[in-house]
């Protein structure tokens, strides 16, 4: 009888892939994949240790895991990626329920670490070199079958001072292109209508490797793509945001006029304390730029409220810059005193609960300013991507909200649809951060 592995993946869509390519090879090596704990005979818990948030979740997931030992069937429970690269030692002799621990650089052996715990061996830490960025890999799409996440590139150069990436991932090693463009041929023709290209930087995708950033190039590339839909870009720093990049959405049939850039901060001084390139004018020109060539384009960031030395008047900065600019998706973080980065070292952290404040401050603003683009976009129609139907309400997206991150589209039909198929929608209606309407 076959053995059953259960797999909980935690953080970004990064870990995901990451997840799925496991998944893949264990799936080959004769492995049944469960998504319920009590039948796992071994289970795997892909950890995160971006921030101090994401490090409790992993350890309190891992501790879950382990109650199964006595009311499942595991045998072995392994813990793997960012928190295990970070904290092998430590998680192995506090949790001594962890049969192995394997670090971001050791997923492909994942088959050998099961195969051995499964004969009674212990792993403890396995490690056994880096991530290979060459090649397509195998993967079992965890995501719905009409959307996946393609992985341009891995590790990270840019050094930001309260970032551990760089740490756990190593340096920034971009994918060949020609390997990039065959999986997403193969994703499509598995019917997914979807690709979201993802990296720590997706800007500066092929400078390591061409020497130059060639992701205006990758976009054409992927554009003349037979059958699919939407390309997504996420993780677009506003460094290398320029002219050929805006050029190549553009002119693009199924780039979506959306763009993921974190700004993390305006104010001059934090964004130098915090080791980014790009200041407040450079960041603004970016914006500017982008509306101007692309009109109607849905612009993401993501913001850090009380870094080390923020003053009330640079988070008014902060504030002010939201106020004006109403980008349409914002994410906000209260700055995380990270152990071995730059900024934990930092003098004037800034206490909890005045992050806690400005956090909410941001979101107040934000919450208002989505609520007035959401109202403005009532009687226009938007392409939508159905993910699924309840009680006789579709819902579903359009271009310009990521799965998971930004809104959703809720609309009624009077045709049956399918999941992943594309339908037109009129907007009636707002729901929030959300929006109503019914396909035409």
């Amino acid at each position: 009888m076959p053995y059953n592995i259960g797999m909980i993946s935690l953080g970004c869509p990064k870990n995901l892939v990451d997840s799925e390519t496991m998944l893949a090879e264990l799936a080959d090596k004769g492995y049944v994949i469960t998504n319920d704990p009590k039948e796992a005979d071994v289970i795997i818990i892909n950890t995160c240790s971006f921030i101090e948030s994401a490090k409790q979740e992993s350890i309190n997931t891992i501790l879950e895991m382990a109650r199964y030992k006595e009311i499942g069937r595991c045998k072995g429970l392994i813990a793997v990626g960012c928190l295990s690269q970070q904290y092998k030692e430590q998680l192995l002799d506090e949790i001594p329920e962890l049969n192995a621990v394997i670090g971001t650089g050791d997923y492909h052996s994942i088959g050998l670490v099961v195969d051995k715990i499964l004969n009674g061996g212990k792993v403890a830490y396995f490690e056994g070199g880096d991530v290979s960025v060459e090649g397509i890999e195998k993967r079992i799409l965890s995501t719905p079958p009409y959307m996946a996440y393609v992985k341009i590139a891995e590790g990270c150069d840019n050094g930001c001072s309260y970032c551990i990436i760089p740490f756990l991932r190593g340096p920034y090693r971009s994918r060949p292109m020609e390997n990039i463009i065959e999986e997403c041929k193969e994703l499509v023709d598995r019917g997914v209508k979807e690709i979201i290209l993802i990296a720590q930087d997706t800007s500066v995708y092929g400078r390591d490797i061409y020497g130059k950033p060639r992701l205006a190039e990758l976009l054409h590339e992927l554009d003349n793509i037979n059958n699919i839909e939407w390309i997504r870009v996420l993780y677009c720093y506003p460094d290398y945001v320029n002219d050929e990049l805006i050029e190549a959405i553009v002119q693009s049939r199924h780039v979506c006029h959306y763009i993921d850039i974190p700004i993390q901060h305006i104010n001059d001084k934090i964004l130098a304390k915090m080791g980014r390139r790009s200041r407040s004018n450079d960041i603004k020109g970016v914006i500017e730029r982008l509306r101007k060539c692309i009109p109607g384009i849905a612009i993401r960031t993501s913001l850090i409220v009380g870094f080390p030395g923020e003053t009330d008047r640079d988070f008014q900065m902060l504030r002010d810059f939201v106020e004006q600019y109403r980008l349409d998706n914002v994410g906000v973080f209260t700055y995380s005193q990270e152990e071995g980065t730059i900024a934990a070292a930092m003098p004037e952290q800034v206490a909890e609960d005045v992050k806690q404040e400005r956090y909410k401050s941001i979101m107040r603003v934000q919450r208002k300013i989505v609520l007035e683009k959401n109202k403005e976009r009532i009687g226009f129609s938007y392409k939508v991507l159905v993910e699924g139907c309840n009680n006789g309400v579709y819902v579903g997206r359009g271009y310009m909200y990521a799965p998971e991150i930004d809104g959703l589209i809720y609309f009624t039909s009077d045709k049956p649809l399918d999941a992943g198929q594309m339908v037109y929608v009129k907007i009636k209606g707002v729901k929030d951060y959300d929006l109503t309407g019914e396909a035409i």
